[in-house]
């Protein structure tokens, strides 16, 4: 045998060494393997020091060791672990220098297989949904929407609601989320809510679809109970669908927005479940966009004393227009 096989042999480490330009003589190696998985037999003690600076002068690279040698227990016990002065964790570490074994042999330290390991590491990489939202022009929000399955609300609708109105309006109009008469259409407040908020919008001189917004916080139709009264939707559809929202807002950049009812308030400022009235007759900041929180027309149909409070608001927010932009 040459020297660079006598070295490898003391060192009880010679079968995972086979040279490219010769052969490999399998009986050799599987008998050596054998004894490895004893007490190594074929490796009698030597000088450590010694034939390390025998492998080092002669510029051999450490050895790998398979994935059975290197985590096997009666490996990390045999004669070899004493010699390397060190168990497992320093048999290890000779492999982490080294070029990775084959797809079918490696496995990760968390013993995910290498191929599960690159492709979790690939996942993590990916922009999340939000992230992803917060990039898209308006063609490909709309087009997100249209096609959304996140949550199940989109199970019980006939379409989504996307919004209406001027892309660059100065108001923004929110509210909870369509109706029957909004799913049915594909438009927000289209039914006798949707009438009365264009009256509210023609106190202020305003006209839907004119340098004005609507949206709502969801773009489904929420459930209904077993009466078939609508539910307001719930946290974790709300959380789902207002990157949608987020999005709307960052696109227009209204100069007032105009949250209608508690379930838009609430979701905007991210108050938590606290009463409109607590919201009502201030001026709120929504990342430096001026919000006033009113009534939802479809609240004020039930209880039309309310609407004198509702008129109050928006002259409010009329006020706060005029003031902060001289309009």
């Amino acid at each position: 045998m040459d020297r660079n096989e006598s070295v490898l042999r003391e060192l009880n480490l010679y079968p995972q060494w086979v040279r490219k330009e010769q052969p490999a003589d399998e009986s050799r190696g599987t008998a050596c393997r054998a004894d490895a998985g004893t007490e190594a037999s074929c490796a009698p003690a030597v000088d450590t020091s010694a034939a390390e600076a025998d492998i080092q002068r002669m510029g051999i690279a450490q050895p790998v060791l398979s994935a059975d040698e290197g985590l096997n227990p009666s490996y990390a016990s045999s004669p070899a672990e004493g010699r390397l002065g060190g168990g497992v964790a320093d048999t290890q570490q000779l492999a982490v220098a080294q070029p990775a074994p084959s797809a079918d042999e490696a496995f990760a330290p968390s013993g995910m297989p290498v191929e599960a390991e690159s492709a979790a590491g690939v996942a993590s990489e990916e922009p999340n949904r939000e992230q992803l939202i917060a990039k898209l022009g308006w063609p490909e929000l709309k087009a997100m929407v249209r096609d959304c399955t996140a949550c199940r609300l989109r199970a019980g609708c006939t379409q989504t609601v996307f919004g209406i109105g001027n892309q660059q309006a100065d108001w923004l109009f929110v509210g909870e989320g369509p109706g029957a008469d909004e799913d049915a259409r594909g438009e927000p407040f289209v039914g006798e809510a949707g009438k009365l908020l264009d009256n509210m919008l023609l106190a202020l001189k305003l006209k839907r679809g004119n340098n004005v917004y609507i949206a709502n916080v969801v773009k489904c139709r929420p459930s209904a109970d077993a009466a078939g009264k609508q539910l307001p939707p719930r946290s974790d559809e709300i959380a789902t669908c207002f990157p949608y929202l987020q999005r709307q807002i960052q696109l227009i950049q209204p100069k007032v927005i105009v949250a209608l009812g508690k379930t838009a308030a609430t979701a905007l400022l991210k108050t938590g479940d606290v009463a409109l009235g607590s919201l009502r007759g201030t001026v709120h900041d929504l990342n430096g966009i001026p919000l006033i929180v009113t009534y939802h027309p479809a609240y004020l149909l039930r209880s039309p004393l309310e609407k004198a409070h509702a008129w109050q608001d928006l002259c409010l927010a009329q006020h706060t227009m005029r003031d902060k932009y001289a309009l």
